[in-house]
């Protein structure tokens, strides 16, 4: 190390050469309102996560996790489903443009020669399409990109489920850094399934005229043309194009943009070799809803969020520019949020179950502590219900919580089929599932509805009329515009919607009645109209039927209007719902955004509870040479205030590494007061400071270290601790 006498930044020999940095953390938030004396140092600690009760944590650890997974991969598995179903006619309709494509290129595909087989320009009984390439252009409608991985990897399987020869590239491909060779090397790859140093069409020619490959095609899927190299791309075209016959080989390009990408993107000599057919995927909005009516509206899993979780969701998604993936990994923290918050939230797992799920509970219920079923009534939620039915006093044991269970379940299921309701009667005028969905989670429109619901001026009005101040500042846009639309609908599509209700109102009596009761009285009303076309057939009937269509429409509305307003209840509204429904939202942002500087650090001062090994917890609190080198520099670190010296730093590391003492950081501070240890040391200096300097380096790149904005007038190399 350099003595403090010595500056190392005129000196380019110095051997220890080490600058000076700033390590950064957070503070406590008392120490935060304190004012810093830049003279002073001071110590600090990082609080550890929140904390847990240890009874709750050893009762229900095991649940939550196979709750866990349990709950998500239910989820996931709708997911895949709901997206597979979504792609299904365009991979379909991709499938069928396949075959005749291959039908198309083995009608002109002349006798097979195995001495020609390696050999481009094959003889064929009709040379119109010699060097003609069928492509197909998949426009995704700017799904991003981790999204298009996904889609062509699901259409590759769909294509391959029906014996065609499949090879996915990426554009990374087709880079100029690796050149036609590294694109060819990659189609050679999946096909042929061995790694080649010369890559060469022939190669894939010998291989298809083995036997049993005739009778498919060579499909090369390009998950988005336009990010590819244009020049590469053209090249790869044109080499493609004159194996086309010999080897019937299809093309699948993904495209985000316009028709006109391939255009400005490859050459004119290109462009002449293809024989384009386009298809084109349901859009992110569309795919979202799926995902959401899979997985938060129909009762897939249990897990539900709350309307500003739901609001974060919604925002995320749109400002991500319709990443699915996004959507979906902001999910998954969300149920692995809510598993470790609540003690309770294991009680998911029934919900996954299809057996006999109330008796199960039951079961599970009765196994509990006392101290969570008492945990269970101490909910805000049951406690706003105990004291707006004046139940308060009622007993809080497990045939209680059972019910209140029951009851949350029977709630969500009418709020899910009126939702469904509203988005059947959306879809005429394309309004999304996900604002529908997230207006609906509000508790805000539905207290304020409720409250509303006594009133005698709200009988009969439509649920934000215009004439209705009250409803007016409800702002609920998107139910107000179904509503308000359904007065357009024709008699036919509105049988048609009702029929549509009946369906999707199945098993909830209170609901379903009432939408029976209309179909009756339109039934009712549409016979008496064609009776009196019989008698009479003039102006003047024929207005009354439309007079009649226009009544039915006006009494579909206050259906409408009735039902949400007296039936759907959002979940925040209904007793323990705190135990399915997450509503953190500040720690969902910042799982997604991310804090990773005070992730590092908890990491580092608690590696022992990660690692679980014998040697360093056994010895929490103080520091032995097992630990990690940067968890050793960081703890030690912690012992000071804001400024600390470096040479005093290493020193301290050494002396712990070498297990010559267990001396802090202030012991250590002058180097009059070290002693020398007797015990030989088993690292060199050398190796000790090159152990140093990489967790130095380390912490450096974790972004708790950082280079001072001045240099001190001693140039003595410190270490100063910030916010």
């Amino acid at each position: 190390m350099d003595s403090p006498n010595t500056d190392p930044l005129t000196d380019p020999f110095a051997e220890n050469n080490l600058q000076p940095y700033f390590v950064l953390h957070k503070s406590s938030k008392s120490s935060e309102s304190t004012a810093k004396s830049p003279g002073k140092s001071r110590k600090r600690r990082l609080d550890s996560s929140p904390k847990v009760s240890s009874t709750n944590e050893n009762t229900s650890d095991d649940l939550k996790m196979e709750a866990f997974h349990c709950v998500w991969s239910k989820i996931e598995s709708k997911i895949k489903d709901a997206l597979t179903s979504i792609n299904a006619d365009v991979f379909d309709e991709i499938g069928q443009w396949v075959s005749e494509s291959f039908d198309e290129i083995c009608s002109c595909r002349g006798p097979v020669d195995p001495s020609t087989s390696s050999l481009p320009y094959p003889f064929v009984n009709n040379g119109g399409i010699v060097k003609k390439l069928f492509t197909g252009l998949v426009f995704t409608k700017n799904i991003e990109t981790v999204d298009d991985i996904l889609t062509f990897a699901d259409l590759g399987l769909n294509l391959k489920s029906s014996g065609y020869h499949v090879a996915n590239i990426s554009s990374l491909d087709f880079s100029t850094k690796n050149g036609i060779g590294g694109c060819l090397r990659g189609l050679l790859r999946q096909l042929l399934m061995v790694d080649v140093e010369a890559a060469e069409m022939s190669l894939l020619a010998s291989w298809y005229n083995d036997r049993g490959k005739y009778d498919n095609p060579v499909i090369v899927i390009i998950e988005d043309l336009e990010r590819c190299s244009g020049t590469l791309l053209s090249d790869f075209i044109n080499m493609l194009s004159e194996w086309a016959v010999k080897i019937p080989i299809i093309l699948i390009a993904g495209v985000a943009t316009s028709v006109d990408a391939p255009r400005n993107l490859l050459s004119s000599r290109a462009l002449q070799h293809l024989s384009t057919s386009i298809f084109t995927l349901k859009s992110p909005a569309e795919r979202m809803d799926a995902i959401i009516e899979a997985v938060l509206v129909k009762d897939c899993a249990g897990f539900s969020v709350g309307h500003k979780v739901a609001t974060l969701l919604r925002n995320y998604f749109l400002k991500q520019e319709g990443t699915v993936t996004s959507f979906v990994r902001a999910l998954k923290m969300a149920i692995v949020q809510q598993l470790s918050i609540e003690p309770l939230s294991f009680m998911l797992k029934f919900s996954v179950d299809d057996g006999d799920n109330k008796r199960s509970c039951s079961e599970e219920l009765a196994k509990l502590p006392e101290a969570l079923v008492k945990h269970a009534f101490d909910l805000p939620s049951y406690r706003t219900f105990s004291v707006q039915r004046r139940n308060k006093y009622v007993e809080p044991n497990v045939m209680t919580l059972a019910h209140g269970l029951s009851e949350l379940q029977r709630v969500q299921k009418v709020w899910r089929s009126l939702l469904m309701c509203l988005h059947e009667a959306g879809r005429y005028h394309r309004v999304a599932l996900m604002d529908l969905y997230w207006e609906a989670l509000d508790p805000g429109l539905y207290n304020s509805r409720s409250s509303d619901n006594n009133l005698e001026s709200a009988k009969g009005m439509s649920l934000l009329s215009n004439n209705h101040h009250h409803f007016r500042q409800q702002k609920a846009d998107f139910t107000n515009q179904v509503i308000r639309k359904m007065r357009d609908l024709p008699a036919a599509k509105l049988s048609q919607l009702l029929k549509s209700w009946e369906r999707l109102t199945d098993g909830t009596t209170e609901v379903h009645e009432k939408i029976n009761e209309l179909q009756f009285q339109m039934v009712s009303e549409d016979g008496k109209s064609r009776r009196a076309e019989l008698t009479d057939i003039s102006k003047r009937h024929i207005n009354r039927r439309s007079l009649n269509a226009c009544t039915s429409s006006e009494k579909a509305m206050t259906l409408a209007t009735n039902l949400i307003r007296e039936n759907m209840q959002p979940i925040e509204c209904v007793p323990f719902h705190e135990l399915v429904c997450f509503r953190d939202v500040d720690k969902l942002q910042s799982a997604l955004v991310g804090d990773p500087r005070r992730r590092v650090q908890i990491d580092l001062l608690d590696f022992h509870k990660i690692l679980k090994c014998g040697c360093c917890s056994k010895s929490v609190g103080t520091l032995v040479p097992s630990m990690h080198d940067t968890s050793i520099m960081y703890t030690l670190a912690q012992e000071h205030g804001d400024l600390i010296n470096l040479h005093d730093w290493f020193q301290s590391f050494k002396a712990i590494i070498s297990r010559s003492g267990k001396k802090g950081l202030k012991q250590l501070a002058s180097p009059k007061k070290r002693k020398d240890s007797s015990s030989s040391q088993n690292n060199s200096d050398a190796l000790s400071q090159a152990r140093f300097c990489r967790a130095v380096m380390e912490l450096q790149i974790t972004g708790l270290l950082r280079m001072p904005s001045k240099r001190r007038p001693d140039y003595v190399q410190r270490v100063a601790f910030g916010v």
